[in-house]
């Protein structure tokens, strides 16, 4: 499925999970380290778990509030989206991630909260990247 793109950007990691990442213009300049649970030292670094959340629970908001665009419900600014990534052996081999968000949205009727989400999953890129891929469960607390 081809995709408009309007914008695109750059990060290059050097020594993997153990290395850093940065991005081309230097906003994202990471020290890297392999958690604990996963065979590394733990260290003070980021992992990319961490920077995939972060991704996907802001990107989720935006999807959030273009979903109330469409459906002619406001989102309120404080809005949370709690994004929980994990990783882990498959049972067909390799490794495989999976993806929990939680998503608070103060002062919405659960009904309208469920239109907001359902239909910002189906919004959200990162949502579309995942779908039939990554497990992806969505809960509204």
């Amino acid at each position: 499925m081809p995709v408009d793109v309007k914008y695109s950007t750059k990060a290059t990691a050097t020594g993997g999970r153990d290395g850093t990442t940065r991005s081309e213009d230097g906003k994202v300049d990471l020290k890297l380290s392999t958690p604990k649970e996963l065979g590394g030292a733990g260290g003070e670094g980021a992992n990319p778990e961490q920077l995939f959340a972060a991704g996907y629970s802001a990107c989720f908001i935006g999807a959030l509030k273009a979903a109330g665009m469409q459906l002619k419900l406001k989102v309120p600014a404080e809005t949370r989206v709690t994004a929980t990534v994990g990783i882990g052996p498959r049972s067909e081999g390799g490794y495989g991630i999976t993806a929990e968000l939680a998503v608070d949205i103060p002062g919405i009727e659960r009904a309208d909260a469920e239109k907001l989400v359902e239909l910002a999953h189906q919004i959200c890129p990162y949502s579309n990247a995942t779908r039939n891929n990554v497990d992806v469960g969505i809960a509204i607390v």
